[in-house]
């Protein structure tokens, strides 16, 4: 069995995997989804590492899923502790030494066609349930923008095995956008599902089945 390692996007909390670690605890994985330090001015790339590698403790067998901005904390990780499998989820795909700053003109972010939403349930959870959107809102946190313009430590992409999972209805990261971002960074073809940007909320159960699958590639049985 594994355990799922599941690292949150900006201005958000661990409860975002809730449901994703109900389903794979139900099938005997082990999960742990920290909260990161996203309003604290202080704090910059290597302290939200920091507070990952601290929850993983001396666990083994890690399957590291990010979503969103936590794709500029996963590799971090995975150069610090031993991982399986590396999965990104609706991700940002960082350069090595890329701020967090910086990654929107890198990637060409502005010249992607795309529909603008004002409304942050129209923009985030368009397709989750309205009172579990209503619920996200209710915990999520202000991100801290103090430190996003430092280049992140990131040297080079670590030496894990890599999966890229987007979301064809996602309205932040359109699946164009994220196909081609996942070719020029890593080299590879995405894999994709339906819904919009918070898939761990909207379809937890076929993400779950994702990563187990991705899981199984890479982790033997008990």
């Amino acid at each position: 069995m594994a355990a799922f390692v599941l690292i949150h996007g900006a201005g958000d909390v661990g409860w975002y995997w809730h449901l994703v670690e109900a389903e794979l605890r139900a099938r005997g994985h082990e999960t742990i989804a920290p909260d990161l330090p996203c309003e604290d001015d202080s704090a910059g790339l290597p302290s939200y590492a920091d507070v990952v590698v601290d929850a993983i403790g001396g666990r083994t067998g890690l399957i590291v899923v990010a979503q969103s901005f936590g794709g500029f904390i996963a590799p971090l990780v995975c150069d610090r502790v031993a991982v399986e499998l590396l999965v990104l989820v609706a991700p940002m795909i960082p350069a090595p030494g890329e701020s967090p700053a910086a990654y929107w003109a890198a990637t060409g972010y502005d010249k992607e066609p795309r529909a603008g939403y004002d409304d942050t349930i129209e923009l985030f959870y368009q397709d989750v349930a309205p009172e579990l959107a209503a619920e996200a809102l209710r915990r999520g946190r202000g991100q801290s923008e103090a430190r996003m313009g430092e280049p992140s430590p990131l040297r080079a992409w670590p030496d894990v095995p890599t999966r890229v999972l987007i979301c064809r209805d996602d309205r932040l990261f359109p699946a164009r956008y994220l196909r081609r971002v996942a070719r020029e960074r890593l080299g590879v073809t995405p894999d994709e599902i339906d819904g919009g940007h918070t898939p761990a909320l909207s379809r937890p159960r076929e993400l779950a089945d994702r990563l187990e699958a991705y899981a199984a590639t890479v982790v033997k049985g008990p």
